[in-house]
């Protein structure tokens, strides 16, 4: 707070009121004072104008000067420090606020506010409930200040009548006053006064003609009642059936109290009449004929003056209906998205039972500025929510599908939400993650193992094979070796055509290449298909083991060599067939000739 050194009612200290928010003004700028209306306080900071002060007013202020001088003692011993009179400033947003204190300590932590004793007051002192008219103020002078607390006493003076309590504002109630400072100037800056602020009197009128009727001693009537008819007639022809202003209501108002005296005038000269003669038919139904006119007209105008202020009073509501809509579209299109929730107005409410328009305007223009303050609070709320969307959220989007909803909550709230949420979906994204390393892993060691079995299956057979190979060329050596060594018995001449005992290969090798041609198998066109034929499948048909190499020289070479694998066509496998049948054939004639 900057204390000012200004004497509280001099005209220095008048002056900065005029250029300052002041919390004795709070109240009205909130639209809760007993005292002032807002609009009336919007005209008065428009103009300039200063109130007046009448003996009278002047006389309460005296006395309640009087009455906080003499109650400051018993004040500071309750607050047990000496409590001084000041005014400070402070600048909150933009706002040039300023309080006038009654009192407050040296180290400003407790201020004091002195109200003239009231019997309501004072029973709502004493029962906590006390009215924002009063809590407004306090509330502005705790902000400026900078104080915890207020003591807030009512009394004249004495002991007696004295009651008090401690007054502590909160965040809530601080925002409400910021809020109602802030849209007030709003207000204010396009605040155009009315032209006319002088309650309306009805306009003097010239009255109707009194109604005379006389009977002389012959019967004969002498009345005025074409003329009376006449200006009847005039002065309804000159009602205003359109009225649109509180003068113009007035002035009907008038005229229906005329017309019923109109009436009442008729009724009165009928009777006289009467009383005079006995029967006049023509006098009769010329007075009934102009004071069913005067009865019908007046309740015309009655009727007329009763919707017409309906009229205005749906316009006012109307309008003000219409700029709420406004401020909220203008708020959705600073956020980007019609993100503003529904904002309740009771104007109808504050309205309600209010004869006078300018009274009905001032309500209803309250209460719009209370709904434009909670409207600007929404949408206050939601751009610091999206400011939190759009930096805790921008690379998860996609889970705030229901952000129109989510804006709307408190801020503390929406972080932890936020948080939360995308905790979570990380959560279920690393779980898939994991899931999905596990199931490669696992598939990569299956494929793994099985390659490995496969490769030790091929290892393993072709190992098999080429022992069945060594041992079958060992045993046909062996079986060469002991013919080629068996003792001569009988001389036997060796046929021309048997070979010498040797290995079939190196007999094959030994043949004609005629020969060899000859024996191998016809060879087929080169297959189109793709080579999967292994040499441990075709040992599995035939029953026994064969190796590649023994396959070779039965003329037939793989198609194909995937790592230890040779592979040949399938259409290769019957002549492999019919080869090894040639093969086993020739072996078996050879060793026959060989034997015999």
């Amino acid at each position: 707070m900057i204390t000012i050194d200004v004497q509280q009612g001099s005209s220095a200290w008048l002056e900065l009121r005029r250029t300052h928010d002041t919390a004795s003004e709070a109240p009205a700028a909130c639209g809760v004072s007993k005292y002032t209306s807002r609009t009336a306080l919007m005209h008065q900071k428009f103009t300039g104008e200063v109130e007046i002060v009448g003996s009278a007013k002047q006389a309460v202020f005296d006395r309640g000067h009087e009455a906080e001088a003499l109650a400051r003692p018993f004040a500071e011993k309750i607050v047990g420090a000496d409590l001084y009179p000041t005014t400070g400033t402070l600048v909150v947003d933009g706002l040039n606020l300023l309080a006038s204190l009654d009192g407050a300590t040296m180290d400003e932590e407790i201020i004091w506010e002195h109200k003239l004793w009231n019997a309501s007051l004072a029973e709502a002192v004493r029962n906590g409930t006390l009215d924002p008219h009063y809590t407004v103020q306090m509330d502005q002078q705790l902000r400026v200040s900078g104080a915890k607390k207020c003591l807030f006493m009512v009394s004249d003076g004495t002991e007696e009548n004295m009651v008090w309590c401690w007054y502590a504002t909160s965040e809530e109630k601080q925002t409400v006053l910021i809020a109602g400072w802030k849209q007030f100037n709003a207000d204010l800056a396009t605040y155009v006064p009315p032209e006319v602020i002088v309650p309306p009197v009805a306009a003097p009128q010239m009255g109707l003609p009194a109604v005379a009727i006389q009977v002389t001693g012959s019967i004969a009537l002498v009345d005025n009642l074409d003329k009376f008819g006449a200006a009847l007639n005039a002065y309804i022809a000159k009602l205003n059936r359109k009225p649109e202003t509180d003068q113009d209501f007035a002035n009907l108002e008038d005229a229906v109290k005329r017309l019923k005296v109109a009436e009442e005038q008729l009724d009165a000269a009928e009777s006289s009449a009467l009383g005079q003669v006995e029967s006049v038919d023509t006098m009769r139904k010329t007075v009934a004929l102009y004071r069913e006119t005067a009865r019908t007209n007046r309740l015309l105008v009655e009727k007329l003056v009763k919707a017409e202020k309906e009229n205005r009073k749906t316009a006012i509501l109307s309008e003000a209906a219409a700029e709420l809509v406004t401020h909220i579209k203008k708020l959705n299109e600073r956020l980007g998205k019609p993100y503003m929730p529904s904002i309740t107005a009771d104007f109808q409410g504050v309205a309600k039972g209010l004869k006078s328009l300018d009274s009905m305007k001032d309500k209803v223009a309250t209460e719009l500025a209370r709904c434009k303050i909670a409207a600007n609070e929404a949408a206050d709320l939601i751009q610091a929510n999206l400011t939190t969307l759009r930096e805790l959220a921008s690379e998860h989007a996609f889970l705030f599908a229901d952000a129109a909803q989510l804006v709307l909550k408190a801020n503390d709230d929406l972080t932890a939400l936020v948080k939360t949420r995308i905790a979570d979906h990380k959560a279920v994204e690393a779980a898939k993650e994991e899931a999905t390393r596990e199931r490669i892993r696992a598939e990569e060691q299956a494929k793994a193992e099985k390659e490995a079995r496969e490769k030790l299956a091929a290892e393993q057979a072709a190992a098999a094979a080429e022992q069945a190979e060594r041992e079958r060329i060992a045993a046909e050596a062996a079986k060469v070796e002991r013919i080629a060594t068996a003792p001569d018995v009988v001389p036997v001449a060796t046929p021309t055509h048997a070979p010498a005992a040797v290995p079939f290969e190196a007999v094959v090798a030994m043949m004609p290449p005629a020969v060899r041609k000859a024996m191998a198998p016809a060879k087929a066109d080169k297959p189109d298909s793709e080579p999967t034929l292994k040499v441990g499948e075709i040992s599995e048909r035939l029953g026994f083991t064969l190796t590649a190499d023994f396959i070779k020289v039965l003329g037939f070479e793989p198609a194909k060599v995937d790592r230890a694998s040779k592979l040949f066509h399938e259409e290769d496998f019957p002549a492999i067939c019919q080869a090894l049948i040639n093969h086993i054939s020739e072996v078996s004639d050879q060793f026959n000739a060989v034997a015999a």
